[in-house]
């Protein structure tokens, strides 16, 4: 990534580059985190709209920044890992599999998160592209209770493996082997074409607000909730009050309203 992009990536999170004294410092971090939270939404539309995944740094950069729009896990993640490690953290990319139901873990390669170190040796784990999450980075080597405006978090042992617990509940499985973003290319691609895929099945588009809180669109209901839990959700009646919620709320601009690809999760 270079000074321009670098320039332009920090322009669409609000953010100004850190002075060269501040350096790479966790304080860093935790700002640049919290902003792609409030301003890059976790989003599948690219799934429903046709549009290919390609995970290499350029298509990312193209997308997110230069086109304002959001992504999924690899998308999101794969982009912010490309901006720290610019900006002087080192980066480390890890594979996670999702906790499902009945304690059934998703496919390998099922989500993308950071291991960034910043410049005083400490090490995070950041994840801007989980959905609803922590707002700021963990540290990496703490065992006990982080409490964060996203829940009170846990990074367990798990054999030789970590488990990322909120609220008691395991989140994602994450090996400690660094990755390289090409390894994920199958996961994206299974995420974004299988039936059984509940990003197949459903659509998406969810950021945090400056308040704490969340919003998320869903096909055609519009779900806000405040930091502290009360919710309001609404159904928009026509495709202009979706596309005009796309736009005012998550600034992505579109010319069509998305439509599930598979919404029962037929699997032929």
């Amino acid at each position: 990534m270079n000074s321009a992009q670098v320039d332009a990536y920090l322009r669409r999170l609000g953010a100004e580059r850190p002075a060269r004294a501040l350096g790479a410092t966790a304080d860093v971090l935790r700002e640049l985190h919290l902003r792609h939270l409030r301003t890059v939404p976790f989003e599948n539309l690219s799934i429903h709209l046709g549009e290919k995944i390609v995970l290499e740094e350029k298509r990312l950069l193209d997308k997110l920044v230069g086109a304002r729009r959001g992504g999924f896990c690899y998308e999101l993640n794969g982009a912010f890992g490309a901006l720290l490690g610019a900006l002087g953290f080192d980066v480390t990319l890890l594979a996670a599999r999702v906790h499902g139901d009945e304690g059934r873990l998703g496919i390998p390669y099922d989500h993308l998160a950071l291991r960034v170190r910043a410049s005083d040796g400490s090490e995070w784990l950041a994840d801007v592209g989980f959905g609803a999450h922590s707002h700021y980075p963990l540290a990496f080597a703490e065992r006990g209770e982080q409490e964060d405006p996203g829940g009170s978090f846990r990074i367990v042992e798990a054999g030789p493996d970590l488990d990322v617990v909120v609220g008691g509940r395991p989140q994602y499985r994450l090996e400690v082997r660094p990755r390289e973003l090409g390894d994920f290319v199958a996961g994206a691609w299974w995420h974004s074409t299988s039936p059984a895929s509940h990003f197949v099945q459903s659509l998406v588009c969810s950021r945090v607000t400056e308040d704490g809180g969340r919003i998320t669109l869903s096909g055609r209901t519009f779900k806000e909730t405040a930091a502290d839990g009360a919710r309001e959700e609404r159904e928009l009646g026509t495709d202009e009050d979706v596309l005009g919620a796309y736009r005012e709320r998550f600034g992505i601009d579109l010319g069509c309203v998305p439509t599930v690809r598979n919404p029962l999760g037929v699997t032929d």
